[in-house]
């Protein structure tokens, strides 16, 4: 499609929509003044793009039969080997299907997908089959990873190998379901309220959000571009740092990426948790969603964590409540502008755009009431406050995540550590195919309570087993300093041998 300048109707319309006068003689000097641009964008036309680079063949992917795919958890099956010798040499990997694969279709749980194909490969999927891993499929999630549920995706509800009938937790669903079915050894997630902790919590897994820039986004489609986390979970800690030790590190093209740190995460996963100084937020339990059972397993495995010389004490950290209302007016708004005003791309960041994206998110306007109610009430809200409010309620809450930052970070001092339950409440059921506006929303946005906040301060954060409650799991979460995620996991894997015990 050749570059052309809008007409003199275009024009006014143009202008009436920024609060410009255009009448008919201001239009033809607007269109004068433009005409030397024309050959320039014509001549950006012509030039080559840089699509992610693709290392490794493959066969494209398949759908499985419903036979194969008991749980719902897979999208496409894939047989994509990794180089012959390496950190994962020998190891299935199920990777969250809003992560870009070359030549398997991704559908990021949306029917406004369907029918798109990568040109390249995100760098975490090259770092991944450099390491000689066996790429075997793209895991299910929600539509456009846009709930902590197992209700909007398009292809249809995952759901749990653990407790039939009910989420595995999302959007990072179909990644924690195969695992809890011992249908792959690793797997990959995306994290912008909880998407990898929650299904970690719910499916009885491990799940490590990684400090924010540690792991490159390039070729993951986000929310927004703040707060786009992507990580490993698997069905131990041991797994969690084998692949964060593969995906960590600088790429070059990422601009999330800043002063990155990266360690030897296998290392020193066989240490106690003896000595280990760690802070149990107050302000995480007792929330009005807090299911009983939930608070009291992990109260049992802070019990369990001192007798074995950990030094536990409680902080106070009141703006942990405050953490949910700033992501929300983070999250809505800026998935908004990501969606309708980048194409689903991001806009005015750094990094790697993926152009056929762009171009499938084109009709998103005409084919919008395809979305789910998650969507809709999300866009609807980020389209209000944006508009009626100039963007304040965003950059209010952009400068007020340095101030919950810094409350975290005042509660790390003299602490290696702080802890509370990941979510408040156990596994939900799955709602009926017919169920009201409510019970979707309710399935889909309540668990965010505790996960929601590190995804705007970038504390790495991790989800372990802890117990149960009614027969479901229950997830204890770790946070840690900036970069110290070995720490987080070391003690993660301390603790996951007292639960084990």
């Amino acid at each position: 499609m050749a570059f052309n300048l809008p007409n003199k109707d275009r024009l006014h319309r143009l202008g009436a929509q920024l609060g410009i006068d255009v009448d008919a003689d201001y239009a033809q000097t607007v269109l004068d003044m433009l005409a030397p641009l024309v050959p320039e964008f014509r001549a950006l036309d012509r030039l080559p793009n840089e699509p992610l680079p693709v290392h490794y063949p493959r066969a494209g992917g398949s759908r499985p039969e419903p036979r194969d795919n008991p749980w719902g958890a897979w999208w496409m099956r894939t047989d994509i080997q990794g180089a012959a010798q390496g950190k994962l040499a020998g190891l299935r990997l199920a990777i969250k299907d809003n992560v870009q694969i070359a030549g398997v279709p991704m559908m990021n749980g949306a029917s406004l997908l369907e029918g798109f194909v990568p040109d390249g490969d995100a760098t975490l999927v090259t770092r991944i089959l450099d390491a000689g891993g066996h790429i075997v499929g793209k895991s299910v999630c929600e539509y456009f990873s846009f709930s902590g549920g197992s209700a909007t995706s398009a292809t249809g509800p995952v759901e749990s190998p653990r407790n039939p009938g009910h989420t595995p937790g999302g959007s990072t669903t179909g990644s924690a379901a195969l695992l809890a079915a011992g249908e792959v050894d690793l797997a990959i997630g995306a994290d912008q309220a909880g998407s990898i902790r929650i299904p970690a919590s719910f499916s009885g897994i491990v799940g490590l959000k990684p400090t924010y820039g540690l792991v490159p986004y390039t070729g993951v489609m986000g929310l927004d571009y703040t707060i786009d986390h992507v990580g490993p979970m698997a069905r131990d800690v041991a797994g969690v740092a084998l692949l964060l030790e593969v995906i960590a590190g600088e790429d070059g093209i990422d601009g999330r990426q800043r002063n990155v740190r990266v360690e030897r995460y296998t290392e020193g996963l066989d240490q106690d948790v003896k000595g280990l100084r760690i802070g149990v937020v107050k302000e995480s339990f007792g929330l009005p969603e807090s299911h009983p059972g939930t608070d009291a397993a992990v109260r049992a495995a802070i019990d369990a964590l001192r007798a074995a010389g950990a030094i536990v004490d409680e902080v106070s950290v009141p703006w942990h409540r405050h953490g949910f209302a700033i992501w929300s007016a983070i999250a809505n708004e800026g998935t908004y502008h990501t969606l309708y005003g980048g194409q689903g791309a991001g806009h005015l960041t750094t990094g790697a755009y993926p152009l056929a994206l762009m171009t499938a998110l084109g009709g998103l306007r005409e084919r919008a009431n395809e979305m789910p109610h998650t969507l809709k009430i999300g866009m609807l809200l980020g389209a209000y406050v944006h508009q009626q409010y100039q963007g304040r309620y965003y950059a209010k809450a952009q400068n007020l995540r340095r101030r919950l930052r810094q409350a975290y970070d005042d509660a790390l001092e003299g602490r290696d550590l702080l802890l509370m339950p990941t979510t408040p409440f156990p596994t939900l059921p799955i709602p009926p195919a017919d169920a009201g506006v409510a019970a979707v929303i309710q399935h889909s946005w309540t668990m965010l309570a505790n996960t929601s906040a590190f995804d705007l301060t970038g504390h790495p954060a991790i989800s372990v087993p802890c117990g149960e409650t009614d027969g479901k799991p229950v997830g204890l979460m770790l946070i840690g300093r900036h970069f110290d995620d070995a720490l987080v996991l070391r003690a993660a894997a301390g603790h996951e041998r007292l639960h084990a015990g």
